[in-house]
């Protein structure tokens, strides 16, 4: 059955491809999945209007060294705005997501912004042997228009943690590594001649490659635009930096040769890295996909995958094993060409190739932005956990998708 011809869904009790007449029993199934979906628990984790901030928005979700999980968010004080005086506030849980610690404020700008959390462990720094917690983010005085139209520059900083995401180190301004902007007003070292404009980290969780010659990496994903900005946002691409030292130092990688690549995540394939992108462009409604056997250094490979529609909107991508020590990829994403709606969960058993495995998580055809943005991580006994904003943007909730055959991925010390 092609992928091309629509979404192929399951009921989560054998995530492994079989043969043609399992592959139809699995769409007959279809009505009675999405029934089970449907009741499955949807846990508020961060909910707008409450502790202190009008809008929660652009979740991310990792595993602390200790294995509890970390919930990462913008908290918009005064409304939803993208620019404003917004914080990074994050949320643990010691039960897998069942129940939520109250929040935490990790990251500010003062009253300006500081937003686009991309958290990572580090465990293979000898100076921490439990693992390192590292937490990327932007900060700017000036609001995505006037950035895109040449004034004020988007900055780029890190965070650490040792104990858990307990405390927290002071911010390192990694700006003049990892972009390219023009602003020497601001900042003497800001004169780049690509002069790049909006800059945003991926948002999502970054990687640390675990396996081969990059092994240890800290990769992020990022997105940029270099040119007055047009209401499309079309000016835009995707790229990377990176770090092969702990983060003593940064380096810049290649940016995607797609125009309107925009908000990325990565996800470490068997032989590199693979970039999965939001697509700005109007006449492709589907996600750019990217492969690099350099460890995001530079892009062999960049192309549309019409297999994976997309609106307009973030979405997120994550390796896993599955039977056997198959590799699988994991996908997240509103899955629709034209309204953020249609969360689904999707797999792919030849790293990319096809994804013939796909769970509609939350579907409203009813409301406008019924699901956006998302995060996804592991659980125990083969669980996915995913962490997306839902219901115009009223929360950002938490729900585990049981898939009986995976198997968690070991970190390779």
């Amino acid at each position: 059955m092609s992928n091309h011809s629509g979404i192929i869904s399951c009921t989560g009790a054998n995530l492994e491809p079989g043969n043609t007449p399992f592959r139809y029993s699995l769409l007959l199934l279809f009505v009675l999945f999405c029934l089970a979906l449907s009741a499955q628990d949807k846990i508020p984790v961060f909910v707008s209007g409450t502790e202190g901030y009008k809008t929660f928005r652009i979740p991310a979700l990792i595993h602390s060294p200790a294995g509890e999980l970390l919930a990462f968010s913008e908290g918009r004080v005064h409304g939803d705005n993208d620019f404003g005086d917004i914080d990074i506030v994050m949320k643990r849980s010691v039960d897998a997501g069942r129940t939520w610690s109250p929040l935490r404020v990790v990251a500010e700008n003062d009253t300006l912004q500081a937003g686009n959390p991309a958290p990572v462990v580090d465990y293979t720094d000898p100076a921490y042997p439990g693992g390192r917690i590292f937490l990327f983010y932007n900060t700017s005085g000036n609001s995505e228009r006037d950035i895109r139209n040449g004034k004020g520059c988007r900055e780029v900083w890190y965070k650490t943690s040792a104990d858990d995401g307990m405390t927290w180190s002071a911010p390192v301004n990694i700006t003049t590594q990892v972009s390219r902007p023009d602003q020497p007003d601001l900042n003497p070292d800001y004169h780049f001649k690509e002069g790049w404009r909006w800059y945003a980290n991926t948002p999502g969780h970054a990687i640390q490659l675990k396996n081969g010659q990059y092994k240890g990496r800290i990769f992020v994903a990022a997105n940029h635009s270099s040119i007055v900005g047009d209401p499309a946002h079309e000016e835009g691409f995707s790229h990377g930096f990176y770090s092969d030292d702990h983060g003593k130092s940064f380096l810049l990688g290649q940016s995607l040769p797609i125009a309107g690549s925009n908000e990325a995540m990565a996800a470490e394939l068997p032989s590199g890295l693979m970039l999965n992108a939001r697509n700005q462009k109007k006449v492709v409604r589907a996600r750019v996909v990217a492969t690099s056997k350099d460890g995001g250094a530079q892009w062999d490979t960049a192309y549309y995958d019409l297999q994976l529609p997309d609106p307009a909107c973030q979405g997120s991508i994550l390796e896993m094993k599955g039977k056997k020590g198959k590799e699988l990829l994991v996908s997240c994403n509103a899955a629709t060409r034209s309204r953020r709606d249609s969360l689904t969960l999707r797999i792919s058993y030849d790293l990319g190739l096809t994804w013939p495995v796909a769970f509609c998580i939350d579907s409203d055809s009813t409301q406008r932005d019924n699901t956006a943005y998302s995060d996804i991580t592991e659980l125990d006994k083969g669980r996915i956990g995913v962490l997306y904003e839902r219901d115009r943007y009223a929360q950002i909730v938490f729900t585990a998708i049981r898939g009986k055959k995976l198997k968690r991925a070991p970190v390779s010390q």
